[in-house]
């Protein structure tokens, strides 16, 4: 009875190891959670996940079409998806995402289902893509905090956009006008970025209910300075408490009534992201290319706004995206920090237990002459034949242990 009962526990602790194993295209850590499948060639999404991960990495890969597997990961906070072939996004992504990277594929519209019920998202790049309308639904995305629609075909700034935003990019589209009523309801925004694009003029009053708004860009921008509608957008810029980095026609640099507020002597820089670190399964952090190349041109952009007006930095436009002639380098990844003690340790007990196991049940075994399994007695050879097999999923499992290991 004593081996039998070691038996079931040996075949508890086998099926739980066996659901754990990361699939072989993809390298995870974090107890298998966190798994990172990038630059693997992939065409669909791998098989063998464990359900409960919390991180997933599918950058760039040469996926075109996700159907609704992803929804099956109701634990999933991020997924990266940028620098693949996707016309759409997945029809059904977790609920539970927080962060979705989808930059530089080939997106060309956002339907309202698309967003509708992610009501713990924080963060949505949809950056480098081709979208030229996007829908989103009153009083949905209540979470998001920061929105990246850079580098797209807007004509037109999108309306009804989540009302707690506190940061839009917007720039390098082909953006010429803002509708009415389109920024009213944003009363959180702090930072809203409108560089490299297509604006003439703008509609006085246009930016007034932005009462938080602490930076906003505006270079870049064919201003008719010579037409009268132009005199509300450049009194405004004149009197607004937010920084404006890029004064229309060209006044000055930055204006705005707290441009000349510093931290050590030098204007004080505001990201245009928040940076989100990947951590893969060598403890080995990188910023997403996009993120990091947009941050770098943006940072650059309010340091010095009249770097890119006295055409020491010149913008240069293509039917499809925008670039700048300076170098804009990946920036190097850093390091994350260690894993916890508690992690790596976590392999290696399994380890020692099932050793313990094995060794208890082999004896036991030869001591009563067989093995007693729901009431019935094996005798020794079928014995000996169960126990072989048995030992053989202890090497396989005890293998993929010490590699998991291995990787903390």
């Amino acid at each position: 009875m004593l081996a039998s009962f070691f038996l079931l526990l040996l075949c508890g602790l086998l099926g739980g190891c066996v659901l754990s194993v990361c699939p072989s295209v993809c390298s995870c850590s974090g107890g298998h959670r966190d798994a990172d499948c990038s630059s693997r060639g992939l065409t669909k999404l791998p098989r063998g996940l464990q359900h409960n991960i919390r991180f997933l990495n599918l950058s760039f890969n040469s996926l075109q079409v996700l159907g609704g597997e992803l929804g099956h990961y109701a634990q999933l906070r991020s997924l990266d998806l940028s620098f693949n072939h996707l016309e759409s996004l997945p029809p059904v992504l977790p609920r539970s995402l927080w962060d979705i990277k989808a930059s530089w594929n080939h997106l060309r519209s956002l339907d309202k289902n698309d967003t509708a019920f992610h009501w713990n998202l924080k963060q949505l790049d949809l950056s480098h893509n081709e979208l030229e309308r996007i829908v989103f639904i009153n009083n949905t995305l209540l979470s998001v905090k920061s929105l990246n629609l850079s580098h797209n075909r807007f004509w037109t700034v999108p309306t009804n956009m989540p009302q707690n935003l506190e940061s839009i990019d917007l720039s390098f589209n082909y953006l010429v006008q803002i509708l009415p009523g389109s920024l009213d309801r944003l009363p959180r925004l702090v930072k809203l970025y409108l560089h490299a694009n297509h604006f003439s003029s703008l509609t006085g009053g246009v930016f007034d209910k932005l009462t938080a708004l602490e930076t906003i860009t505006l270079g870049d921008n064919p201003w008719a300075c010579e037409e009268e509608n132009i005199t509300g957008i450049l009194q405004w810029a004149e009197k607004t408490g937010a920084t404006v980095l890029g004064c229309p026609c060209f006044t000055r640099p930055v204006c705005g009534q707290n441009h000349l507020a510093t931290r050590d002597g030098e204007p004080e820089p505001a990201p245009l992201t928040e940076e989100t670190l990947w951590v893969n399964s060598r403890g080995e952090g990188y910023d997403d290319v996009s993120t990091s190349r947009t941050i770098m041109v943006t940072s650059t952009y309010e340091e010095n706004p009249s770097l890119y007006q006295t055409g020491l930095l010149v913008w240069t436009s293509s039917t499809k995206s925008h670039s700048v002639s300076e170098d804009t380098s990946t920036v190097k990844p850093k390091m994350a920090s260690s894993v916890s003690n508690a992690q790596t340790v976590e392999p290696q007990m399994k380890i020692v237990t099932l050793n313990f196991l094995l060794c208890t049940i082999a004896t036991s075994i030869w001591q009563e002459g067989g093995v007693t399994i729901f009431g019935q007695k094996w005798p020794l050879p079928e014995s000996v034949i169960a126990t072989k097999i048995f030992i053989y999923f202890f090497l396989q499992i005890n293998a993929e242990l010490i590699k998991s290991s291995q990787t903390y």
